[in-house]
């Protein structure tokens, strides 16, 4: 095994692809807007994958290991997915010579009748320790709102989820493992939010966005997060954060490749 040594840099992103999916337009599991991908787009989006050399990727919005393939070729990446029977799936791209296992999908975060998606849940490991780490893409159209909103349906789901999660971080806490949270939360959480304030009562976090803007498609705030916890907090360098923007700028592209751009952090480990 080729893991990095202990005080080595392991470099973290996530990146929501959009509806990445090998069936054609029309398909009736897609929405009818929905443009698949065509050989010079997943092209690109390849190049990108090479240009953000990440050591793991979280990834949302994945039709299958086929798909993701398209992007994170097997040479190169170790693939892993929820098992959850949907287009938008969650996983894992981990590069070849690290070693993972895979736990079980946070199906809590599915929710019994909604077509939302489990977490993906895996463990890296190495000579010198172990990183527990979990992808999660949560239920669009809360970003800001109270999560008791009744004018906003989302939020109420939303705030469901967020118990997951909550459960999840309380185990991690409980085992004193180091652990992060990386993927769409679909969620602004500066300014005190009460979504993230949850959490952090959950555990101790460390959110690598926090107070940053993020450039991506004309800036914005931040939904794709990257938050380490228990002693991983001590790992990432928070100041590595980086947004990966498309040199593409034509309202074409952002259909062509993704309307999220590839965030990531890095963490050293520990000696």
């Amino acid at each position: 095994m080729a893991f990095p040594a202990a005080g080595a840099e392991l470099k973290l992103a996530t990146w929501n692809l959009e509806w990445l999916t090998l069936r054609p337009a029309g398909d009736p599991a897609l929405p009818a807007d929905v443009r698949p991908r065509q050989g010079e787009d997943l092209a690109h989006l390849r190049a990108y994958a090479t240009v953000l050399a990440a050591d793991v990727v979280a990834l949302q919005e994945v039709d299958g290991e086929a798909a993701a393939a398209t992007v994170f070729p097997p040479e190169r990446y170790a693939l892993h997915l929820t098992a959850d029977h949907v287009v938008q799936r969650v996983g894992f791209a981990v590069r070849q010579d690290l070693t993972f296992t895979a736990n079980p999908d946070l199906t809590a975060l599915e929710l019994p009748g909604s077509r939302l998606r489990s977490g993906a849940d895996i463990t890296l490991e190495w000579p010198g320790g172990r990183l527990r780490l979990l992808a999660v893409h949560l239920k669009q159209g809360c970003r800001q709102e109270r999560l008791s909103d009744p004018g906003h349906a989302a939020c109420p789901v939303l705030r469901r989820q967020l118990a997951a999660l909550q459960g999840w971080v309380a185990q991690r806490q409980a085992e004193g493992v180091p652990y992060a949270l990386l993927g769409d939360f679909n969620r602004w959480m500066d300014a005190g939010d009460a979504f993230y304030g949850a959490l952090l009562e959950s555990g101790g976090l460390l959110r690598a966005t926090e107070g940053q803007s993020s450039p991506c498609w004309g800036g914005g705030g931040f939904i794709d997060h990257i938050i380490a916890g228990g002693p991983a907090r001590g790992w990432m360098r928070a100041d590595t954060l980086r947004v990966l923007v498309y040199r593409e700028t034509g309202a074409e592209w952002r259909a062509r490749l993704s309307d999220h751009c590839p965030v990531s952090v890095r963490f050293v480990l520990p000696d």
